[in-house]
């Protein structure tokens, strides 16, 4: 899928966590170009300000950047209440911050690195949802989209913490767009396949990047999926399906 217009999301406003780098730095950006204002929500605020540069040299328009760690219990309720204020709705939703945490056994996985990984994948995007699900509604066509991996289903060795919150995120989400399906509201997960990130040469450190796609790739194919006028699938859309081809364990 492509977007025909450039401007195919003006006038909407998009919420994009994990913003400052990888998949969510990319899309941010897509959607800014494609005409929407865009909150950019990331730990880091050098990288945040980056980000907004390269908004504005692209489309002469700033970000709204909001400097922010999702594991902290109260910050996305107060974002969503900030967000009512000022613009009493929200048109989109992308869930892109995502931690891999330690390739190890099961058995060998420390308390406190498998809390930080449950938190940051699994916990956030409920939080996001919760938080943000008045103003999807409030939205004339409401998209939000998390973003999963192969792993949620494949499952292999060393990836247990990593493959048991994209598995329950794909679930979660299921289950929420279940609930939504008689309102303006469509939530999805997007497998993205393997992408030339920071988290891809974690864990997979001797792979030559320029054999896996850029994150600026699949944006397109989210900018179509966020579109008010298309209807995006149920479940899980992968990327690798629109005649993209990875290897078979992707972060």
């Amino acid at each position: 899928m492509t977007s025909n217009s450039p401007k195919s999301l003006a006038g909407r406003l998009a919420l994009v966590t994990g913003a400052t780098r990888g998949i969510g730095w990319a899309v941010a950006k897509g959607l800014a170009e494609a005409g929407a204002h865009v909150i950019a929500v990331g730990r880091t605020q050098g990288a945040l300000e980056a980000l907004d540069d390269e908004i504005v040299a692209a489309t002469g328009e700033h970000a709204t950047l909001v400097p922010m760690d999702l594991r902290e219990a109260d910050g996305l309720d107060h974002l969503g209440a900030a967000i009512h204020e000022r613009w009493g709705k929200l048109d989109i939703v992308i869930g892109a911050a995502g931690l891999l945490g330690p390739l190890t056994p099961v058995s060998h996985l420390e308390p406190k690195g498998w809390d930080m990984i449950l938190s940051t994948n699994l916990t956030a995007n409920w939080r996001l949802i919760r938080a943000m699900d008045p103003l999807l509604r409030a939205s004339d066509a409401g998209r939000a989209v998390f973003f999963s991996s192969s792993v949620a289903k494949s499952r292999p060795a060393f990836w247990g913490a990593y493959a048991a919150t994209k598995a329950a995120l794909e679930a979660l989400v299921d289950v929420y767009a279940d609930e939504t399906e008689n309102t303006p509201i469509r939530a999805l997960c997007v497998d993205p396949g393997a992408m030339r990130t920071r988290m891809r040469a974690g864990a997979f450190p001797g792979e030559a990047p320029e054999t896996v796609p850029a994150p600026e790739t699949i944006v397109p194919f989210i900018v179509d999926l966020v579109r008010p006028d298309r209807q995006p699938p149920k479940g899980v859309a992968r990327f690798k399906d629109r005649g993209q081809e990875s290897p078979s364990i992707d972060a």
